[in-house]
């Protein structure tokens, strides 16, 4: 499990892409890495996400670590695993769906909010459990949950910016997902891929404040 916690520790922010487009997920991504955030999470939302996975991979290799979200079926995970992705990520947990992210042999993180879907996801065996929407709670919330759960690798996606960055790791993040917060959906409709790369910069230098 340490290995798979590893490139995820090791990235420390993943953004959550959500496109209209293959294309703008592509130059999306592009600006993400430019201004430092290199986790890249191209949801099942995003058109054509398997082919954005294998071009993103085909393009960046190591240099970023790229995985798919909203994963809702074991075909998708199937697909994504097959385009190269490195992670798996699904907004809830279901025992069915976990086991086949599992299978693939990609670091598997699946959604969590309560206390009962923390054991549940720690019990299948999933690498991460992503508490979502983290917003409903901020980083008290996370912190409470640490009380039961002290060994269990939580990053929270959701009400995540460079302001609080530091807070959700003080509370115990092994990773942090940001979306809207770094990539808005405003700003991909408008073609601002400066600004989303603005973004990542200062996404980049609270991560960094961080990690001292």
């Amino acid at each position: 499990m340490t290995d798979q916690l590893a490139p995820a520790r090791r990235t420390g922010v993943i953004a959550v892409l959500r496109a209209a487009s293959a294309e703008a997920a592509v130059r999306a991504s592009e600006a993400l890495v430019a201004g430092g955030v290199t986790g890249l999470e191209i949801t099942y939302s995003t058109p054509d996400a398997p082919t954005v996975i294998a071009e993103l991979t085909a393009r960046f290799g190591d240099a970023a670590y790229i995985g798919a979200g909203t994963v809702t079926t074991p075909a998708q995970a199937e697909a994504a695993a097959e385009a190269g992705a490195r992670f798996l990520v699904s907004p809830g947990t279901r025992p069915d769906l976990a086991r086949a992210m599992l299978a693939t042999g990609l670091t598997t993180m699946t959604g969590a909010l309560t206390p009962s879907e923390v054991m549940e996801a720690t019990e299948l065996g999933v690498h991460v459990v992503k508490i979502f929407p983290a917003s409903l709670g901020g980083p008290g919330y996370l912190k409470a949950l640490r009380g039961p759960f002290p060994d269990a690798p939580l990053m929270p996606t959701g009400g995540v910016t460079p302001g609080n960055l530091s807070e959700w790791f003080a509370a115990g993040s092994v990773a942090v997902g940001a979306g809207g917060d770094l990539v808005s959906g405003a700003d991909l409709a408008a073609g601002r891929y400066d600004e989303v790369e603005r973004k990542a910069r200062l996404f980049a230098a609270a991560l960094a404040a961080v990690r001292g």
